[in-house]
């Protein structure tokens, strides 16, 4: 979802077994099996280095709002063999859970996802009606029950959702109305959404209410400032992301959270999003921690 990138250090990257993989060469069968015993061997370490950074992240101050640009199911599908890239989408979509149980074990109140950008409408039209497709299952599914009630997460969709087909709209309007009074955490999901074009929403709004009520197109413009946009931002009323994580080794917004993100830290994995691992989380967890945010002072 979003773009694509890099690396794989996860048994669920390797191929060359399982279903839905297509035909490989032996140099890449040798190639998966040593990448595999190379993961065995490291994996007592791993375990090690987990527990530590576990006992250690307690210590560490927390981003209030992380933003998070899951990119690089496609290329981690296209590594692992797979026929499709859909296979890597769906493992996309599985591994949000995950970090979400991850922000909720650290306290994180806000989470800001994104999942498909307005350049996405671009890809061929068979992908994009996949794609469309399992987020209508994915979000049904969290309308329906599971870790989104269990956990007690508040759902929006932000974007231009207008754009998205009706039958994905009704599944957006479920839960998000199954989850509305849900407080423990927010979960904002990015779908049709463009940081450029939030932007010229917010000042289309804000410009658009002012002269319904009468007042002067000239005396609109002269007010006009960063605090008239505020409220008209598909985030308004939440604090702006303090930690903004991107996944698959690509460094660059790609227009995420473009006004929100003036203040925010960054911090970028190599990892595609399918492999992420609770390591390179707290890696990023820790990394934040290290940071000395000045807020352009």
């Amino acid at each position: 979802m979003t773009e694509d990138a890099t690396s794989i250090e996860h048994p669920g990257a390797l191929a060359g077994s399982g279903s839905g993989l297509g035909i490989r060469g032996s140099r890449a069968l040798i190639g998966d099996l040593w990448q595999g015993l190379k993961y065995l061997i490291k994996q007592p370490f791993y375990s090690l280095y987990l527990r530590r950074l576990r006992a250690k992240s307690h210590l560490w101050k927390h981003p209030n709002h992380l933003g998070v640009i899951m990119d690089g199911n496609r290329r981690f599908a296209r590594q692992a063999g797979f026929v499709s890239a859909l296979a890597g989408h769906r493992l996309g979509a599985d591994k949000l859970h995950e970090v979400l149980r991850w922000c909720h074990d650290s306290e994180i109140p806000v989470v800001t996802v994104w999942c498909f950008s307005m350049e996405n409408f671009q890809r061929s039209a068979h992908e994009v009606e996949d794609l469309l497709g399992l987020f209508e299952d994915k979000t049904r599914e969290m309308a329906n029950g599971g870790q989104i009630h269990e956990h007690q997460i508040r759902v929006r969709f932000i974007g231009r959702l207008e754009l998205l087909p009706e039958s994905l709209r009704h599944e957006i309007d479920r839960v998000e109305e199954a989850t509305r009074d849900y407080d423990r955490l927010q979960l904002n999901i990015a779908m049709a959404y463009g940081g450029r074009e939030e932007i010229a929403d917010a000042f289309r709004r804000h410009i658009s209410q002012r002269v319904a009520t009468g007042e002067p197109i000239d005396d609109v413009l002269s007010s006009l400032d960063a605090n008239s946009i505020n409220p008209h931002l598909y985030t308004s009323g939440q604090p702006e992301p303090d930690l903004i994580l991107r996944t698959s080794g690509e460094v660059r917004l790609s227009g995420f959270l473009l006004w929100q993100s003036a203040h925010s830290e960054f911090y970028f994995s190599d990892a595609n999003w399918p492999a992420f691992r609770e390591i390179d989380f707290l890696r990023a967890l820790r990394a934040y921690d290290d940071r000395q945010r000045r807020f352009g002072r």
